[in-house]
């Protein structure tokens, strides 16, 4: 049934399931359902994940290493199931990502997923941009590696990247004490920021896209090409695999600041699924901030 209405799984906004737990992931999918954990009442649903009821799967990480060599991507295609990929690659300075794999490795990574399962099907996020000082003083950004990461994905043949400023949160500046004092950058230091990304992806042919940051994006330049953004977009998968899927604005995100993303279903749990990349800006669930784990 061509024109039958499927549903996308994000796997996941709220932990790394490609890094972490797809053994977990494939069992649900051996099954034909998951069940998934609401984060507020913690009642739980299952989602039928068969390949009759998913059109494509939007996997989201920082290390797609896991995932690559245990051929997944190749055995879920297999199956049946249309993927799509959100890396987010920033820093190669650990302060910040302590436990993520070595920045030369994480761009071999975005070409093997380019060359594996095609440029179209893979998109960068450089998120979120973060402004800091070290206990020493020093004023920083983890900006210092854009153009070398902006050429690399140039280069695998991708066109988008999508991008925002760190959200400040309590359990962040907790979490982040004697290692970092996060700081908010001024409006207008944020559109200077955004015209200069803009102008290293220009020559790349790479479009900058703004996650949740409509404030901003509607105070740029007229002759900016800086565009909102949408991590899971309906009428991109459409494109890329043709089908069905749904066009309405997903309820559960940040509309209103300008979230570009369309319905999906998150199979991720924030208490179930810790993320040992322990990110000290991360609005999730570190394992850093859970006792006895590692």
């Amino acid at each position: 049934m061509a024109n039958e209405l499927k549903q996308v799984l994000s796997v996941s906004r709220r932990t790394d399931i490609p890094a972490f737990y797809m053994p977990w992931f494939m069992q649900g999918i051996s099954r034909g359902h998951i069940d998934v954990e609401n984060p507020f009442n913690r009642q739980v649903r299952q989602v039928a994940v068969s390949p009759q009821r998913v059109h494509t799967i939007v996997f989201w990480s920082k290390n797609f290493g896991p995932f690559l060599d245990g051929g997944y991507g190749e055995r879920l295609q297999t199956m049946g199931y249309h993927l799509l990929f959100n890396f987010t690659v920033n820093s190669r300075d650990p302060l910040l990502e302590p436990s993520v794999p070595p920045l030369d490795r994480r761009i071999d990574q975005l070409d093997q997923l380019c060359r594996r399962f095609g440029a179209t099907a893979v998109q960068w996020r450089f998120d979120p941009i973060c402004h800091y000082s070290t206990p020493a003083g020093e004023a920083r950004t983890n900006l210092a590696d854009f153009a070398v990461i902006a050429g690399a994905a140039g280069r695998c043949g991708i066109s988008t990247c999508t991008t925002s400023f760190m959200d400040h949160y309590a359990k962040i500046a907790r979490r982040a004490r004697n290692k970092v004092a996060f700081s908010l950058p001024s409006v207008a230091e944020k559109k200077t920021i955004l015209l200069s990304m803009e102008k290293i992806l220009a020559p790349l042919n790479v479009q900058l896209t703004l996650c949740c940051e409509k404030s901003i994006l509607d105070g740029l330049p007229q002759t900016s090409t800086v565009r909102a953004g949408a991590c899971i977009s309906g009428r991109r998968i459409m494109a890329l695999y043709g089908g069905r899927v749904s066009l309405r604005s997903d309820a559960g995100q940040r509309k209103v600041m300008g979230c570009g993303c369309t319905q999906s279903v998150d199979v991720g749990s924030y208490r179930l699924h810790p993320c040992y990349h322990n990110c000290l800006f991360c609005y999730a669930n570190p394992a850093c901030d859970r006792r006895g784990t590692r």
